[in-house]
């Protein structure tokens, strides 16, 4: 999941070479000693790429502001919402941690571990801030 800017830019860069280099072996293709392994190799450079867009997209849709709502299947999946939040709310790492009154790097380390250190009361802290409003349902 790309939580930040500069990951988006990163991702798309990577994206870019991994782009490349697939029209890069489908071009040898036909030249390959072992084309079974060239194939693979092409196969996979394919799926990284799907996965690459997938992430791309995402994060753009969240950045969009058209996501307003989230849904967490259980606990374990707060972190990813509240990382999505912030994002669709339009604020960076630093803007959640001035509005809580902590630094930045400490943002970046709770969502760098998917907020596994931070404790309950910080996590409603930070879903407070965001604006969340956090319901039950089944």
């Amino acid at each position: 999941m790309i939580t930040n800017d500069v990951q988006y830019r990163n991702t798309k860069t990577v994206l870019a070479q991994f782009r490349t280099a697939a029209v890069n072996l489908e071009a040898g293709l036909a030249e390959a000693a072992d084309r079974k392994l060239h194939q693979l190799q092409i196969d996979a450079s394919l799926a990284q790429i799907e996965d690459l867009v997938a992430e791309v997209e995402a994060y753009e849709q969240l950045r969009s502001g058209e996501t307003t709502s989230f849904v967490a299947d259980g606990l374990g999946e707060i972190s990813t919402l509240l990382i999505q939040a912030r994002i669709a709310r339009g604020w960076s790492q630093r803007r959640l941690g001035e509005q809580l009154g902590i630094a930045e790097q400490q943002i970046q380390r709770y969502e760098a571990n998917a907020y596994a250190t931070a404790s309950l009361v910080r996590l409603c802290e930070i879903a407070e801030a965001l604006g969340l409003q956090i319901s039950e349902t089944g």
